[in-house]
């Protein structure tokens, strides 16, 4: 299958050349991103995505191409989808701040890309297997304007994932600044105690996930209460649930946590809803 993406609105190979090397995302990191799953070859919950790359274009003082609103956001995407037949992939956007100069730039004007690749599962997937995951020690994420958007500086999450990675481990737990546990490597938090959901807050740090906020709406209009508040190591030691969220592969269960050992109803009940409301 020949792969494309489209590099500001022009569809265009894969394979050859897009970006030059004094690209400021590549630079700098000086952009944002937003990963979008595709499920039966439509694009998921693209309102939030859209509003999120706004928030986040307006936070990095990033303009818009005069082209590009919600409904040519959509059209792009899709055109992308249609021209590779993918039915169920993950598709990328990224918004970065064009032109030359060195922190301070010489424009605000954006650029952007969008990427496509196709994955196996049809749809959202719940993990066989619970994660195995620890407390992540050596750094601590600082709660900020920029903490809950996806910008393109991602070394704080590489160096968690890495951290896990050489521990054998699935994943690890992030803390901010105050000591708090905020998210993972690679989602957002939940834990669930006594047939109740509980998510840090933004307040305290955490990334403003897409699939968080969906995963709290299908847990309010099902009956199920939801408290966005600060957690600790204490919190996950009691709880019956933990388990990660994020916009690809949706919901993700923790089987252990150090001695502690978790069940999975919850996340496999949200998980068949979430996948239902996706198909719907």
């Amino acid at each position: 299958m020949k792969s494309w993406i489209n590099f500001n609105g022009t569809v265009v190979p894969a394979d050859g050349p897009v970006l030059p090397v004094d690209n400021r995302a590549f630079h700098f990191g000086d952009g944002l991103f937003e990963s979008i799953r595709v499920v039966d070859g439509r694009p998921c919950f693209l309102d939030p995505h859209w509003a999120r790359l706004t928030t986040g274009a307006q936070l990095l003082h990033i303009d818009l191409p005069a082209t590009l609103d919600r409904r040519s956001f959509e059209r792009q995407v899709m055109e992308l989808v249609e021209r590779m037949d993918i039915r169920s992939g993950r598709c990328r956007f990224t918004l970065y701040r064009s032109g030359g100069g060195q922190y301070r730039p010489q424009t605000n004007a954006g650029s952007y890309t969008i990427e496509l690749v196709p994955l196996e599962d049809a749809h959202h997937a719940l993990n066989e297997q619970g994660l195995m995951v620890d407390l992540w020690p050596e750094m601590r994420k600082p709660i900020n304007e920029l903490s809950r958007h996806k910008t393109l500086n991602a070394q704080y999450y590489i160096m968690a994932a890495l951290w896990s990675q050489q521990r054998g481990l699935d994943d690890c737990l992030l803390q901010n600044d105050r000591g708090n546990i905020i998210e993972s490597s690679s989602g957002n938090l939940f834990i669930v105690s006594n047939g109740v959901l509980y998510t840090p807050s933004l307040a305290d740090g955490c990334l403003g996930g897409v699939m968080r906020a969906q995963i709290i709406n299908l847990a309010l209009i099902h009956g199920i209460k939801v408290y966005e508040c600060s957690l600790n190591p204490q919190n996950l030691l009691a709880a019956d649930e933990l388990f990660f969220t994020n916009a690809i592969r949706g919901i993700q269960w923790v089987g252990t946590y150090r001695t502690k050992r978790y069940t999975h109803r919850m996340s496999t009940t949200l998980m068949e809803r979430l996948v239902a409301s996706t198909l719907s």
